[in-house]
């Protein structure tokens, strides 16, 4: 795990005299010396070289305290938070460094427990103890980023591990008394809908206490923007409206353990960023209230024809 400080970096226009003209003086008073006026102009930039920036300017302000008055000014207060390490792989990191940060979190009067979010080949047992002794005191919960029940997709995606990792690390944090989450990417290449209603059952049998899931989203300047492009039959899932994605979400709910708590039914990565996505721009708050709409349409409750 790695904190990153992105330096400012300052452009400084370049004043120069021009040459085909000479700069002109008077011969009276010194004050009343006349100047050409300066010409400015920005330098070209150069992209093999590469700018010495200037040294960041640490704030006083804890980010703890940020965070919290971030959501303070949303109108969200309690009198305790849970510190959620989202982004990245925040176990990858050797074990004196993770337990230092970790305990700094914690160390905060206000904030009474941790979700860190990894990926089931980036955990040990030594990072499990570390994280079993925190859970005697505090709220503690891990959730990895599994995004395939299917070996092939997730060598298709160049994932980096197979289903039976996910598999394992799942069993080993539960048991450590640790509630485990996992995320899943709905419409990844090669993946049809009967495909993800299949699979269902297999995320069934891991006995996850919490799962989020997620829109296939495509990021423009990667591998998969390309094969988006290139092969869109690739992408059985492509076409998707908001209202078909209700509806296999729904599908999803129906046969989904009633224990698993969903956390999410979708995500949303900033439109530019993007060259592709099935759900366009529609609010995930709008989708949530379609999703519940069509369940209380349907008379169903999560589990209703859940299989283990």
């Amino acid at each position: 795990m790695a904190w990153f400080l992105n330096p400012i970096i300052k452009t400084v226009k370049n004043k120069f005299v021009s040459k085909e003209e000479p700069v002109k003086e008077t011969k009276t008073e010194p004050k009343e010396e006349k100047k050409e006026a300066v010409a400015e102009e920005k330098p070209k930039k150069d992209f093999l070289v590469a700018p010495q920036p200037k040294k960041p300017q640490i704030k006083k302000q804890p980010k703890k305290e940020k965070a919290i008055d971030f959501h303070l000014s949303r109108g969200r207060s309690g009198e305790h938070y849970i510190a959620y390490l989202q982004a990245g792989t925040n176990t990858y990191s050797d074990t004196d460094t993770l337990q230092k940060i970790y305990k700094e979190l914690l160390s905060h009067p206000k904030v009474s427990g941790l979700i860190i979010g990894t990926r089931p080949d980036c955990i040990s047992s030594e990072i499990l103890d570390i994280l079993e002794d925190l859970s005697h005191s505090n709220y503690i919960a891990v959730e990895y980023g599994i995004e395939s029940v299917y070996d092939t997709t997730l060598q298709r995606v160049n994932r980096g591990h197979d289903f039976q990792c996910a598999i394992d690390a799942v069993a080993k944090t539960s048991s450590r008394g640790l509630d485990v989450g996992g995320h899943f990417i709905i419409g990844l290449p090669g993946e049809n809908r009967e495909d993800i209603i299949s699979g269902i059952t297999k995320i069934n049998a891991l006995n996850l206490d919490f799962i989020k899931f997620h829109q296939l989203q495509i990021y423009r300047s990667t591998p998969m923007a390309r094969e988006w492009v290139e092969y869109p039959e690739r992408f059985a899932l492509r076409d998707y409206t908001a209202e078909d994605y209700v509806d296999l979400m729904v599908d999803i709910i129906r046969r989904l353990d009633p224990s698993v708590a969903i956390e999410r039914f979708a995500s949303q990565a900033p439109r530019h960023l993007l060259v592709g996505s099935m759900l366009g721009g529609i609010k995930l708050d709008r989708l949530r209230a379609m999703i519940v709409a069509r369940m209380r349409e349907l008379g169903a409750v999560q589990g209703d024809m859940a299989t283990k």
